[in-house]
């Protein structure tokens, strides 16, 4: 049977603003829930690596091992290749690739790991049982999704809720799920996993240098992006909305009792053996 292939427009594109925030995020703020299964001799798939960072984190973490970081944007694996040498990390290597049809055998890798990839894709059932497929017996499959619907802020803003408004529907007329985090164990059951433990966890930006970062990336996101593009693009907002959003923001930021968290499912799953 033929596999699926991607049909999702990824939503955020790979400008400066979006990198900010990829490349600010490692194995311990993103995988957490994964490390403790880790062993030193494994063999790490990490799907959607993007530029590498958390990818690195888990080559120094399995020093007997090796991990191949892929993505479908040939572009920024340039930048995951150059993260791991600035860190000197040898057991990595990076390739392009789709989850929907991953180019290699059954049962090769002792874990497979996505980092906020699902929302994204257009079909992650489909996704997961290839994930599950490339699985060797006993391994895991990791996936981390945030959850747009339940993002949280103080104090209240007509801005950021328009913000959270249009960006469900860009990213739903994209083709994904902005409201990843609360259906990966739906998906996983879906996907054949039997195995499957269920957490949660947060980011929280309440600092005033957390609000000024967190605040800073989303209003230039807003303008800037690939996102920013499609929006008007797709006639889901004008450019006068999205400076409004834009100000919206960076007026947040700047409010000393502002708080943002970021809610995220996750799920381990092992593979029977």
């Amino acid at each position: 049977m033929p596999k699926t292939r991607e049909t999702a427009v990824y939503t955020h594109g790979h400008h400066e603003s979006v990198l900010r925030s990829h490349t600010w995020r490692t194995a311990a703020n993103s995988a957490g829930y994964l490390l403790g299964a880790l062993k030193p001799h494994m063999k790490i798939l990490d799907v959607g690596c993007g530029p590498g960072t958390i990818t690195a984190d888990l080559a120094a973490l399995v020093p007997d091992g090796h991990v191949t970081g892929v993505d479908r944007a040939p572009g920024i694996l340039d930048r995951a290749r150059a993260t791991a040498a600035e860190r000197g990390v040898a057991n990595v290597d990076f390739a392009v690739a789709d989850v929907h049809a991953l180019e290699y055998p059954d049962d090769t890798f002792c874990v497979v790991h996505a980092h906020q990839v699902l929302q994204h894709v257009g079909d992650p059932v489909a996704a997961l049982r290839e994930m599950r497929r490339v699985t060797a017996p006993g391994g895991f499959v990791a996936v981390r999704d945030s959850d747009f619907g339940a993002m949280t802020w103080f104090p209240a803003s007509a801005g950021l809720d328009a913000w959270n408004d249009l960006y469900h529907r860009v990213a739903r007329a994209n083709g994904g799920e902005p409201d990843a985090g609360r259906r990966l164990r739906a998906w996983t059951l879906e996907a054949g996993f039997t195995d499957i433990t269920a957490t949660s966890a947060t980011w929280t930006f309440a600092t005033a240098g957390e609000r000024a970062w967190w605040s800073g990336l989303w209003a230039d996101r807003t303008l800037e992006s690939a996102y920013a593009g499609r929006a008007v693009e797709g006639g889901h907002a004008t450019e006068e909305q999205l400076r409004a959003i834009a100000a919206a923001w960076r007026a947040w930021g700047e409010r000393e009792e502002g708080w943002f968290g970021v809610l995220h499912g996750e799920i381990l799953c092992r593979k029977d053996t």
